[in-house]
């Protein structure tokens, strides 16, 4: 079976603004989604990104502002219009709960879009354990046992590991798709990715 290895992190506005099409192009091209939620502060230090904070007031109100306002207006999305209050804190348990949904077999593309669903439509907390449990057991999963799951140190062991990876594979940003070892950023590369799933770019 045909995968795409997705990189991003559970707060990130373009992973929610790319989650519906990309489930759309891996049913259209039978593919699997192999989601890596990844640690995003290190990985942006790693590629020597500009903090977010460090950045002009031109990149903050284009780029985190008007870019989104489009992206959502076309995606048909939700969004609060403003950066969520809990934007800044850990990612470990909202990520952790998205990787201990898949190792588990459970419907993890869902889970994961409803979790990047409630920071930028509800201003949830990707931190809060009460939000976690609430949103997986409103997708008929056990909240409590994905939080046992999430905070296990096997589940926080893959969460580094992916960081790492990420770090090791150049990734500069979220989201971030590999077909074949090739590599896209950003969702608005997702045309792209269908492209490569059913033939590989020359080199």
């Amino acid at each position: 079976m045909k995968t795409i290895e997705y990189f991003y992190s559970c707060h990130s506005v373009f992973a929610y603004l790319g989650a519906w099409r990309l489930a759309e192009i891996a049913d259209e091209k039978g593919a699997k989604v192999i989601h890596r939620p990844f640690d995003l502060d290190p990985v942006m230090v790693a590629a020597g990104s500009t903090p977010f904070k460090a950045r002009s007031k031109a990149h903050k109100a284009y780029y985190f502002g008007r870019e989104i306002m489009r992206w959502a207006e076309y995606r048909d999305l939700p969004w609060i219009k403003r950066r969520p209050k809990h934007h800044d804190n850990p990612l470990a348990l909202g990520n952790g709960a998205i990787i201990a949904a898949q190792s588990a077999g459970l419907d993890v593309d869902a889970l994961s879009r409803a979790l990047l669903q409630a920071h930028w439509r509800d201003d949830a907390d990707q931190a809060d354990p009460q939000m976690i449990s609430s949103v997986a057991n409103s997708l008929g999963l056990d909240g409590h046992a994905l939080l046992d799951a999430a905070r296990s140190e096997e589940t926080q062991q893959q969460h580094d590991a992916n960081t790492a990876d990420a770090i090791r594979l150049g990734v500069f940003g979220s989201p971030t798709y590999f077909v074949d070892g090739d590599m896209f950023y950003g969702q608005d590369r997702l045309e792209l990715v269908a492209r490569a799933l059913d033939q590989p770019f020359s080199t």
